[in-house]
């Protein structure tokens, strides 16, 4: 039964995060076709908002709630987990991919409402937000040892930089053109 729970775990969040990855990647081309002129900028506000709509309400909040859901099923069969310290920090990371998810929630809602808080090339940076945190998550949950999650940690912070400036070369390259 195990198994059967942490097989379905995994599906999920990986739904999760492909959910995630693209809906970041949706608010960004919103942005953009708010940005356009009419009657372009009405067509395509109308398709990406029915694109978020679905995305957003049939696969990466379901996926959530899933993986979550059997996350706590893992967890309530093997509670050892909990005192371990890889899964602590582990749980850390999740805690910050659902403050993540709710805040993309947040943006989804405004976006649909015709508000408009945040440039594409803020969002471009904000879709990396998830990508750190799988990062950190996959080395934890692989590595598990004290010694070793340390420097993984570390290298996602390293990653992040890595991150940053690649995004700033792209908006260099971008603003070129």
């Amino acid at each position: 039964m195990y198994e059967y729970l942490k097989s379905l775990h995994l599906i999920f969040v990986i739904t999760w995060f492909a959910g995630l990855f693209y809906i970041v990647r949706l608010f960004v081309y919103q942005i953009e076709a708010n940005e356009k002129s009419s009657p372009e900028r009405e067509i395509l506000l109308k398709q990406y908002k029915i694109m978020t709509y679905r995305l957003w309400y049939i696969i990466s909040w379901p996926s959530a709630v899933l993986a979550v859901l059997f996350a706590l099923s893992l967890l309530h069969l093997n509670p050892a987990f909990l005192e371990m310290s890889w899964m602590q920090v582990k749980l850390g990371f999740v805690v910050l991919l659902i403050a993540y998810h709710i805040k993309c929630h947040l943006i989804f809602k405004e976006l649909q409402n015709d508000v408009f808080k945040y440039s594409s090339n803020f969002m471009r940076l904000w879709n990396e937000g998830a990508t750190i945190i799988l990062f950190a998550v996959v080395f934890l949950v692989i590595l598990k040892n004290a010694f070793n999650w340390i420097y993984g940690v570390i290298g996602i912070f390293l990653f992040s930089i890595i991150i940053m400036l690649g995004f700033k070369f792209y908006k260099r390259l971008r603003e070129k053109k």
